[in-house]
């Protein structure tokens, strides 16, 4: 998405939400809420989803846009049908099954070019989280330790435990990933 400040400002007004009110809200100040609506900071994911908490809305959510939602569901996505979330830093998702009604999990196609980093600011909400390195290299940290991630290697966790993704390494990272509830 490239215009985040006007989808923020859309959403915010949609929920009733002053830009002060969700600031409280969501623990940030007042002129961050501004400047992101003014496009003027790119916020990063860990900031960006703090302050959806405010609202509240997942990421997910957030990126999804009305072209995205078909009356029925179909059973095959094609590359170019699934919902595309530009993160901070060039982090690409790959939403599989954007339109399913009710959907239980979010299935993924991620990339993580190098230097991406989710945010200096851990994860954590409730569900859990699993993934699976298609290629490339990438360094997950859970509660504090660092675990560097190999093609073939997997990883499975709690998402009430810290967390974030980063690539310190040369090589673009690809995994599929699949979160409970689906939410980011």
């Amino acid at each position: 998405m490239d215009d985040v400040g006007s989808q923020l400002r859309a959403v915010r007004q949609a929920a009733g939400l002053s830009q002060r009110e969700l600031a409280k809200r969501a623990g940030v100040t007042n002129s961050m809420i501004s400047m992101i609506e003014k496009n003027k900071v790119s916020p990063s994911v860990g900031s960006l989803k703090k302050v959806l908490s405010g609202i509240p809305i997942s990421l997910l959510d957030f990126f999804m846009t009305e072209e995205t939602e078909h009356p029925s569901a179909p059973v095959v996505y094609r590359r170019d049908e699934m919902q595309s979330i530009d993160a901070e830093d060039g982090i690409l998702w790959k939403l599989v099954g954007n339109n399913f009604p009710n959907r239980k999990m979010a299935f993924m196609e991620e990339r993580y070019p190098p230097g991406s980093d989710t945010g200096r600011e851990l994860f954590e909400h409730e569900g859990e989280e699993a993934g699976l390195i298609i290629s490339g290299k990438l360094e997950l940290t859970i509660d504090g330790q660092d675990y560097v991630l190999e093609p073939g290697d997997g990883y499975y966790f709690e998402t009430t435990r810290p967390h974030r993704f980063r690539n310190p390494f040369e090589e673009t990272c690809v995994l599929v990933s699949a979160l409970t509830p689906p939410k980011l």
